[in-house]
This record gives C-alpha cells, sequence and structure tokens, in this order.
C-alpha cells in the first residue's frame, strides 16, 4: 500500500529531543512526497481523532514556527494507555480516525509505557512505528530527552554550589528518572557530585554519611574562611531501608498504574541529619571552625532541593536534536516500508537499524560495573567500593562513537 498520509504524535512526558522526531519525520515524509499531520494530545488526541474536524498539517511553513532546540513537544503530549480506556469500541474508533483523515501509518514517540501501547495496536492492525523517548533513558535503545537532562543536571548541581558554600550546607538534590538511575548517575558523575543515590545500589545510610563527613569538614577547615559544601545526587526511585517506593500513596495511579514517586530527597536528608545530630565530632566541628552558637546553630544544615521538571523543560542538546532528526526520518523510512510495531535505534550512515519494539521497551538499569569505575575515582554509591578488575578488550572496525 502506498503512504499517502502519516500522522505523528508523542506521549507520556516531556522532554528536549520530541520536537527533533517531529521535524524530522515530517521533513522525510516531504521528501518522499508524503503529507504529515500533528494529531495533537497525544494517544487522548488519537482516541478522539474521529471527532477532530481538521489535524495540523505540517507544511514548511507550520514547521518553521517551532524548532528541535526547543524541548517539549508541540504536538503535546497525555498520559493515556488505549487498553485501560471503558470502551469496548476502543480500538475501532481508533481505526475509524485513520480512516477520517485518510492516515496510512502512525509515527509514535515516547517511552516504555508509549511503547507499550505502540505493541498493542500494532497487534490489533494498527500501522505504527515507536521513535524512542525517555529523559530516563531506561530503554534498551538510547532515547532522545536523556542528554538534554543530563546537561540540565549537570548545570543545577553547578549552580547549587554556590548557595551550598555560602550555607556550608549539604546539599541533596533529587532528580526523575523512576526505577531506574542513569539520569542521576550521569548527571551527578558529570557535576562531580559527591556522592550519588540510585535505585541499582541499596543504600548503607553510615557509609554514606561518613564519606559525606569526611569530605564536608575537610573542605571547611582547609577554607581560609571557613565555608565548603558537600553535594549529593539522589534518583527519585530511591528506596527506603525496608526496600518500599517512595509513592505518594493519596495519590491516584495514572492509567499506566504509576503513582508519584515523591519523597527520596527528603529521606536522604532524614538519614543524614539524623546521623549529624548524633554525632560528638560535629559540635567539635562547629566550635572548631567558629560557627557554633549554643542553641541555635549547632549541627550543619542538610538541605533537599526537587528541581522536577526543570530538568526536562527548556532548551534540547545537540546530540537529543539530532538523533531526534535522525529516528524521526528512520521512522517515516520503516513506514514506507510497511514494517510496523518496531522501535527506530538509530538512522546513520544510510541505515535504519530498528528492533521489536516489545524488546526494545524492556527496562535497562545502570550497570553495576559502570558504577566501580567511578568508586575507584572516589565518588561514593552509598555503599563500600567494590574493588573490581577490568577486563582489557582490543577491538577491530568502527570504535565506539557517542553519536
Amino acid at each position: 500500500m502506498a503512504l499517502n498520509k502519516i500522522g505523528i504524535l508523542t506521549s507520556g512526558g516531556d522532554c528536549g529531543g520530541l520536537n527533533g522526531v517531529i521535524k524530522g519525520a515530517a521533513t522525510a515524509a516531504r521528501g518522499r512526497g508524503v503529507q504529515a499531520y500533528m494529531i495533537p494530545n497525544g494517544y487522548a488526541g488519537l482516541y478522539n481523532l474521529v471527532d477532530i474536524q481538521k489535524l495540523p498539517e505540517l507544511t514548511v511553513e507550520r514547521l518553521e514556527e517551532f524548532h528541535v532546540y526547543m524541548a517539549g513537544s508541540e504536538a503535546g503530549n497525555s498520559r493515556v494507555k488505549i487498553a485501560k480506556i471503558k470502551d469496548e469500541n476502543k480500538y475501532d474508533r481508533v481505526k475509524q480516525g485513520l480512516a477520517k483523515h485518510s492516515l496510512d501509518a502512525l509515527i509514535i514517540a515516547g517511552g516504555d509505557d508509549t511503547g507499550s501501547v505502540v505493541v498493542d495496536l500494532a497487534g490489533r492492525g494498527v500501522p505504527c512505528v515507536h521513535a524512542p523517548k525517555t529523559m530516563d533513558l531506561d530503554l534498551m535503545t538510547y532515547s532522545v530527552g536523556g542528554d538534554s537532562t543530563i546537561n540540565r543536571i549537570v548545570d543545577s548541581v553547578r549552580d547549587l554550589w554556590t548557595t551550598g558554600i555560602t550555607h556550608n550546607r549539604i546539599v541533596v538534590m533529587e532528580v526523575f528518572g523512576r526505577y531506574a538511575g542513569h539520569t542521576a548517575f550521569r548527571g551527578g558523575v558529570a557535576a562531580e557530585a559527591d556522592a550519588i543515590l540510585i535505585p541499582e545500589v541499596v543504600v548503607d545510610f553510615d557509609v554514606l554519611y561518613a564519606h559525606l563527613k569526611q569530605v564536608f569538614f575537610r573542605r571547611v577547615r582547609q577554607s581560609d574562611n571557613k565555608a565548603g559544601a558537600a553535594m549529593v545526587v539522589v534518583a527519585e526511585g530511591l528506596r527506603d531501608a525496608s526496600g518500599e517506593e517512595l509513592v505518594d500513596k493519596d495519590a491516584a495511579p495514572d492509567s499506566f498504574g504509576h503513582r508519584p514517586l515523591v519523597g527520596a530527597g527528603k529521606y536522604v536528608v532524614k538519614e543524614i541529619s539524623s546521623r549529624m545530630k548524633n554525632d560528638p565530632d560535629v559540635k567539635e566541628f562547629m566550635r572548631e571552625t567558629n560557627q557554633l552558637v549554643e542553641g541555635l546553630y549547632e549541627v550543619p544544615e542538610v538541605r533537599e532541593i526537587r528541581p522536577t521538571h526543570l530538568m526536562r523543560c527548556g532548551h534540547t542538546s545537540a546530540l537529543d536534536a539530532a538523533f531526534g532528526l535522525q529516528v524521526g526520518a528512520g521512522a517515516l523510512e520503516l513506514a514506507a516500508k510497511e514494517i510496523y510495531g518496531v522501535t527506530v535505534a538509530s538512522y546513520t550512515e544510510g541505515v535504519v537499524r530498528y528492533m521489536d519494539c516489545a524488546q526494545a521497551i524492556e527496562q535497562r538499569f545502570v550497570d553495576l560495573g559502570d558504577v566501580s569505575i567511578y568508586e575507584a575515582m572516589g565518588i561514593c554509591f552509598g555503599r563500600k567500593p567494590q574493588a573490581s578488575t577490568p577486563k582489557l578488550e582490543k577491538i577491530s572496525g568502527r570504535p565506539y562513537r557517542p553519536y
């Protein structure tokens, strides 16, 4: 079947790179003589497509109204799982909407939840291709949004040093990432955080406290004006000492069954603060550095920062802008060949690489071998450093390249 018209939608959380996917798919379509349209508001818009009178066409003029270097999605997102809609005719309704607008295929950008709907729709005869998007970096493929978020984390940690040093604080910054710690891990490493806490590592808070105490005390003591700080980056998916998720139990779960993750940063602050208050060395440290005021200022402050959506908005990194364009164009090439139910992995050197969507959305976690590399450099991950002997491997052919 000839490809004449495509619909492009984005779903799930916002992040950098989504506008690149839209533009990449639309411009590649134009080069093939295919018309491209935006389906507004993600899967909610797809379900209601049959009631929409006219879709925004991605003409040259419309594409010039937004830019790949801006985060967010011009098409708009929603967190809707088609399978959970209480309408026994929901899949027929989606197909009727596609028929009404003469759309031959869908290009859908999103993460694991979005991809699970792609698998569902493709299995029911809806022609769709998945472009990987998630700032969490927990898909098997690289996904737009990850690099942009990591850069935002680095900028924020860098800026927080100024307030930390001014007030002699230990700063705990909690970042998004759900159940995988990739963004906290990569962002924390690049920002030279003193400690990074991720869901993949069970935290021993005694080890964490000992590390922070040593680093923080040394910096203040060595400073000519007795000023210093320590920095902790923590992933929101961190579990408490009992292994339980730190979620808002009063909030209703979304259609994918997720409750908001809250409290990781606050929990870490509580654990550090309680140890500091019970540590007899702290009062002596405060006295020695001429900070002690009996009854008023006896213990350094441990402060929680939750930048939340500031880590996924604003501008897109160059890597995500380029990757978004590539996978958008790659998705169009797959649709033109009627290859559906798949995820675009890359489009480089003239080759579109793809994999089954069901496989691509399997959750990927931080490799503990990578953690050991940075532990050897002095970063604390809330455990005693794990010694490892690296393997040496000579490779032939093309070396690793980030993009």
